[in-house]
């Protein structure tokens, strides 16, 4: 049996490219993420850089699914602090309307940003917003599932939601033990970040053990995302790969920066002492990295599924030239035999 494997797309900017040039790259690799037979299309949450043209999950689900037949689109995804519980409850209701049977709605707690562009993304400035993100999830939920005690105050409003009956599938994303306690006890799906936090598989499998079954889902559902790139060769894909490893050791530094090209990066990598060919972002810093010819990164992203107990990899490719992300995701899927295509959902 085949791998399953899914995308997330944080719509990176090439440098000397422009963010729409990023996201129309992001229309194209949903495309072709579709006709491989990938299971899901979620796109990223980040604010106030040149790097990444992706603030906005919500506003760029509809596009990616209009563009595709077949694959499941989601968000990966909604920062909930920045938000009403009811107004994302709406605004995707409006996507499952449209889209029946093929929207995901995953939700996190970070702010996806730094310090002074999450004070710019609230509402009220006087002071700072409460750490209430349990609050915000169970109301969420239950705005979806029209569960709200019949003395609440917003007892009527999930009943006017305008995709019903349709809805989306929620999940709950992490990197932290945190989140997955939080999944268990709700029984949410749950996608664990390794590409942030690698070595999660310990959280992933308590999260497994305390699930809740019946709550949600019959049984816990885990999926893990990782970071990836695969070429003809080891050494294509390491070139490849330098332009992150820049991006990354600039970003510990404070400096954002466009992805700069992989000529470019390894200059820079050199100058600071050379690059680490297993990890991201330096010494201090290590990111799981699973970069190779397609061989060898499918036997890294199968063996990781198994460490996690995941049903389930998202794959996240940033590299300088989209031509090199489409054939990535190409060689990996070839490599996986990922070719039992998810069957097309109504059409909307």
């Amino acid at each position: 049996m085949a791998l399953t494997l899914s995308v997330l797309d944080q719509s990176p900017i090439p440098e000397g490219s422009t963010g729409p040039d990023a996201l129309r790259n992001t229309l194209d690799l949903a495309r072709l993420a579709d006709e491989l037979g990938y299971r899901r299309y979620w796109l990223a949450e980040h604010h106030g850089g040149p790097m990444l043209a992706g603030p906005a999950p919500e506003v760029l689900i509809g596009p990616v699914a209009a563009a595709t037949t077949r694959i499941r689109v989601g968000s990966g995804g909604v920062m909930l602090p920045h938000y009403s519980p009811f107004k994302v409850a709406e605004a995707f209701s409006v996507l499952a309307g449209l889209f029946p049977g093929r929207i995901d709605l995953a939700l996190g707690r970070a702010s996806g940003t730094d310090p002074l562009t999450t004070f710019a993304l609230q509402r009220d400035r006087t002071k700072a917003m409460p750490d209430d993100f349990p609050q915000q999830l169970a109301e969420l939920l239950a705005h979806l599932e029209d569960d709200l005690p019949a003395e609440h105050p917003f007892a009527h409003l999930p009943r006017f939601l305008p995709g019903r009956p349709e809805s989306p599938e929620p999940w709950l994303l992490g990197s932290s033990p945190q989140s997955g306690l939080w999944a268990s006890e709700l029984g949410l799906p749950y996608a664990f970040a390794d590409f942030i936090n690698p070595g999660g598989d310990a959280i992933a499998r308590r999260y497994s053990a305390d699930f809740a079954d019946g709550v949600r889902e019959p049984r816990p559902r885990v999926m893990v995302a990782a970071w990836a790139i695969a070429a003809e060769t080891d050494a294509e894909a390491q070139r490849l790969a330098a332009s992150s490893r820049m991006t990354l050791r600039l970003l510990r530094q404070g400096r954002l920066i466009p992805v700069p090209p992989p000529e470019k990066a390894l200059r820079y990598l050199e100058s600071e002492g050379g690059a680490p060919t297993s990890s991201l972002g330096g010494p201090g810093a290590e990111r799981r990295a699973i970069i190779g010819a397609p061989d060898r990164v499918a036997a890294e992203l199968e063996e990781l599924a198994v460490a996690y107990g995941a049903d389930e990899v998202m794959v996240v490719t940033i590299t300088h030239d989209h031509a090199a992300r489409r054939r990535s995701y190409e060689l990996i899927a070839e490599a996986v035999g990922l070719t039992d295509a998810p069957q097309p959902s109504r059409s909307a």
